[in-house]
């Protein structure tokens, strides 16, 4: 059973604009990217394991696109289908983990020590909404990027909240969508060029080098946090009974 204690007054928030938030997303980030890097590899082999299991291979559905000479079908690739549908759902289980690393960064802000079982703390606490924020705002970006992609850079400033307001305000998944929104609604062009920012630096690993986005994927986690910190203070840290 979790529950709620006010925090020390140690850590740092950044002021409400783009360059403070990420340079302190940047720094939080130096205390947890060895737990950042784990949840990639969590999520890559998994995306791996589902690949085998669906018999979907992006490699050959890139192949078959480049020699198609612009005729090609990307919905008659065999497993797709499947393959999307069971990524969406371990997407979703996974997302208590990404709530974990979240939960990581505030106890490094706070000088709080970290445990490696923290990493899992979003599998206990607030569990159901979690799940299901992470299911609707999925649905949310899904409609996006059905829009010509472009949209989805719009949109996803409104959820970058979500996490955290879902952490550590116990709230359920529809008050976590709403609060986010008007929030970022009020400050949209400091959201719009944070996330822009964010999510440029989370995927420079593959720009790079493709197996480098294990460790940067994460960093829009990070964000996430310091976003929260900026506009709605330093959290209270959650402290479990054992």
């Amino acid at each position: 059973m979790s529950e709620f204690n006010e925090f020390d007054q140690q850590g740092s928030v950044p002021n409400r604009d783009t360059g403070s938030i990420i340079s302190h997303a940047f720094e939080m980030y130096k205390g947890v990217f060895g737990y950042g890097i784990v949840a990639m590899i969590v999520y890559l082999i998994g995306g791996s394991v589902i690949q085998m299991l669906t018999g979907f291979n992006s490699a050959s559905m890139m192949e078959e696109m480049r020699s198609s000479g612009g005729d090609f079908n990307y919905w008659n690739t065999p497993g797709l289908s499947l393959y999307m549908g069971a990524s969406s759902l371990f997407g979703i289980l996974l997302s208590p983990l990404y709530v974990g690393l979240i939960y990581m960064v505030n106890k490094y802000n706070t000088k709080n020590p970290i445990e490696f079982t923290d990493l899992f703390i979003g599998y206990r606490q607030n569990f159901v909404n979690i799940l299901i924020y992470s299911f609707l705002s999925g649905i949310i970006s899904t409609v996006a990027l059905m829009l010509c992609v472009i949209p989805i850079i719009f949109v996803y400033p409104l959820l970058l909240l979500g996490y955290p307001i879902l952490l550590f305000e116990n709230a359920s998944a529809t008050d976590a969508l709403s609060k986010s929104f008007n929030i970022a609604k009020e400050n949209y062009g400091t959201f719009l060029l944070t996330t822009f920012l964010g999510a440029l630096i989370s995927v420079a690993g593959v720009i790079l080098c493709g197996i480098g986005v294990i460790l940067t994927a994460p960093f829009m986690m990070i964000v996430m946090y310091s976003a929260y910190c900026a506009f709605l203070g330093k959290p209270r840290q959650i402290m479990y009974s054992k």
